[in-house]
């Protein structure tokens, strides 16, 4: 069996590009992942069986949100256990590519766990309001309700995006342009692991609220932009002159 040295560099040399991707996850999570995956390959674990540590761990701080009243501790453990969960997600790729043991059926399963994990997240925020409070009216509990359709329709429309615009590509159109730090910077605040670290301030329900609300506005307004930006991209993918 290769080195833990060896698996990382390795690893290393077999990411994914870095086009369209946050300054967090190029920076954070993707070494995070890295670290995960040199790990799984050690102990013989496959690529699905991280990406099911990785649902463990999120579902486990998911339903601690929705079960727990909020507290400074409870605040870290949820944060701990959505930032591991999330490095997991980046770890089953990379091992998937370092074995040669990846495939639909591993894709398949990525995304299910991604979308399960987009309802649940701010399903056990809607629930947390309502239980313990932390909100001044009723009408607040409206906001974890916009941020799910804003996650979850970001989320089926990009993934759209990708396989349309895969099938459509024709041979022969040109490198893809390479990645941007200054758009990589843009991108921070629609970053899932960016998102974990509102949970943070769990601990202060007013705070919570506040950071909660501003990423909502955040992520509305991106959608907007990948949306028009998206639709215009697959428009000009026509065969129709």
């Amino acid at each position: 069996m290769r080195s833990t040295g060896t698996v990382l560099r390795e690893l290393r040399g077999a990411q994914k590009t870095a086009r369209g991707v946050s300054l967090y996850s190029r920076y954070v999570n993707r070494p995070a992942g890295r670290l995960f995956a040199a790990a799984a390959y050690r102990i013989g674990l496959t690529p699905n069986q991280v990406t099911l540590a990785s649902a463990a761990f999120t579902f486990s701080g998911i339903a601690a949100v929705a079960l727990v009243r909020p507290s400074a501790g409870l605040a870290l453990l949820v944060y701990a256990a959505l930032a591991v969960g999330f490095a997991l997600d980046s770890a089953d790729g990379q091992l998937a590519r370092l074995t040669g043991r990846g495939g639909p059926d591993g894709e398949w399963l990525d995304h299910v766990v991604d979308c399960a994990k987009m309802i649940l997240v701010h399903t056990a925020v809607l629930i947390s309001f309502q239980r313990y409070g932390g909100v001044p009216g009723t009408g607040w509990l409206l906001l974890p309700l916009g941020f799910l359709f804003t996650a979850v329709l970001t989320f089926c429309a990009g993934l759209l995006r990708e396989q349309l615009g895969r099938a459509a590509v024709r041979p022969g159109t040109g490198a893809a342009a390479p990645a941007s730090r200054l758009r990589a910077l843009a991108l921070l605040p629609a970053d899932y692991g960016v998102f974990c670290l509102v949970f943070l301030l769990l601990g202060d329900r007013d705070a919570f609220r506040t950071g909660y609300a501003a990423l909502a506005a955040v992520h509305a307004l991106f959608l907007v932009l990948f949306l028009v930006k998206w639709f215009g991209e697959l428009r000009a993918l026509r065969t129709d002159g």
